[in-house]
């Protein structure tokens, strides 16, 4: 059974056969030959094999004396050098001289190899010693660099951090003034409703009553101051909305600047304190040619710089609204306030001369009552009095009728007879006067009950105004809110 992750070879459902030879051991290989080549990394369209039975297998060659030792075996003295016997026979091929000429030329050659070898030791060990401080150069600038860019990313960091915490206090008291401005502009729906209100109650005043007094201008006005407050708020208050909308998104913007700031911190801090002996290092073939950098150190800091100026500039935007609310709402509050103490003011003297008319036209109506009994008492009167000129005219016209009753020559036309005649006419006339005094009486005591009409129609009209404007529109303009609660609080 196959380890997962090992190499797979085709078997063909066969057993593995196990090779007849294997690689030396390192250990068998010389000193000399390890580590020969400098690491290279490799190129990407090199790849090794992935089976690992493709890589070719040094051969073990052990160099041995067999063809010597079988020759050897199988000959006889007699057969092998020539005995010293025969030395005569023997040729010479190289003279004394060639002889010390050759080591002459050994000893030169050995003494220039040596010679190579020593510069070559001495240009090695010099070579390894200047890449060795030149390795040692580059690390500590690298580190040094990292450190510096260390610096650098705390110091944006501490401003953004700065900037973000101003950003945030700043937003949080925008949003506790925009929710007293809400609070503020929802304290203004009662004041306008009970102006209307009194408007609509005061329509139900009666007869001359129902005059465009300086009460009801002043309602008018009190409903379009406001109105107006509260056009002006709400304006101030979709500002305030749209304000806080781009404190977040620059708030936004510098919390994600502030976390990718961290994390780079993180990580180059981390790569600051690595060394040759940490624990983690390890090869990335290829990584130096992999180049993901998308800024460089001026746009870097520009991206930086631009997120903190632009929350800046929110933030003193948003701190102009936060004051031009804030007078707002105390301007607001006190131009209602103003009006609505004027419209009480106007209250207050419109029941007062409501009043002084009622009581006047009471007195006028109590006058007018005396005057009607005395009228009537007047009339009584004279009828009594007409009644008692009608036994005299009866007497006189009952003595002219008796003396008509005379004889002949005695129906003298003397001063008696003149005297009835004048009385008759002077009782008659008598009757007459008080007839027309009693008509007169008479339409007089119509007028004055007509008045007297009139006045009870007019103080009724007159408590009905009294009622409207003293009982409801007062008793309703008491709950006209505070200063405090006109302020948001």
């Amino acid at each position: 059974m196959e380890l997962v992750g090992s190499p797979l070879t085709s078997t063909f459902a066969h057993p593995r056969s196990t090779p007849a030879s294997f690689l030396p051991a390192i250990s068998t290989m010389a000193s000399s030959y390890k580590n020969r080549f400098p690491y290279y990394p490799l190129t990407q369209n090199f790849s090794l094999p992935w089976i690992p039975k493709a890589y070719y297998k040094a051969a073990a060659i052990n160099p041995t004396l067999a063809p010597f030792s079988k020759s050897s075996q199988g000959s006889t003295p007699s057969k092998g050098l020539p005995f010293l016997s025969n030395r005569t026979t023997l040729f010479t091929r190289y003279t004394p001289e060639d002889w010390y000429r050759s080591n002459l030329t050994n000893y030169k050659e050995s003494e220039t190899c040596r010679q190579n070898a020593e510069r070559l030791r001495a240009d090695t060990s010099r070579l390894i010693q200047d890449k060795y401080q030149q390795t040692v150069k580059t690390q500590g600038e690298s580190t040094k660099n990292l450190g510096v860019r260390v610096n650098d990313i705390g110091f944006w960091k501490s401003e953004l951090c700065h900037e973000l915490d101003e950003m945030i206090g700043e937003t949080n008291e925008l949003t506790d003034v925009k929710k007293r401005l809400e609070r503020a502009l929802a304290e203004t729906e009662a004041p306008v409703q009970v102006a209307q209100e009194c408007l609509l109650h005061r329509e139900k005043r009666m007869g001359i009553d129902l005059v465009h007094d300086d009460v009801e201008k002043q309602l008018l006005t009190e409903v379009d101051v406001i109105k107006s407050c509260q056009e002006r708020m709400q304006q101030h208050l979709d500002r305030a909305k749209a304000q806080l909308a781009t404190n977040r998104a620059a708030q936004h913007e510098l919390e994600r600047d502030l976390a990718n700031k961290q994390v780079a911190h993180r990580i180059d801090d981390k790569c600051h304190h690595l060394r040759n002996t940490s624990d983690g290092i390890s090869y990335y073939r290829g990584v130096e040619r992999v180049d993901a950098t998308i800024s460089v150190p001026e746009s870097w800091a520009k991206f930086t710089d631009a997120n903190i100026l632009r929350s800046q500039s929110e933030r003193a935007a948003s701190s102009r609204l936060r004051n031009i609310i804030e007078n707002l709402m105390v301007e607001t509050a006190n131009e209602m306030w103003s009006q609505f103490n004027k419209g009480n003011i106007a209250f207050s003297n419109r029941i007062a001369e409501t009043a002084d008319a009622k009581s006047k036209l009471q007195t006028h109506l109590a006058k007018t009552l005396q005057e009607i009994f005395q009228v009537e008492m007047n009339i009584e009167a004279i009828r009594k009095a007409i009644r008692d000129k009608a036994p005299p005219l009866k007497v006189a016209q009952t003595r002219l009728d008796a003396r008509t009753q005379r004889p002949n020559v005695e129906l003298c036309r003397d001063p008696a007879q003149l005297r009835l005649v004048n009385e008759v006419h002077e009782i008659d006339e008598t009757i007459q006067s008080l007839q027309q005094r009693l008509r007169d009486a008479e339409d007089t005591l119509q007028v004055l009950v007509r008045a007297k009409s009139v006045l009870e129609h007019d103080i009724v009209v007159k408590a009905n105004s009294l009622f409207i404007d003293q009982e409801k529109c007062l008793g309703m303009r008491k709950s006209f809110p505070s200063t405090t609660r006109l302020l948001g609080y």
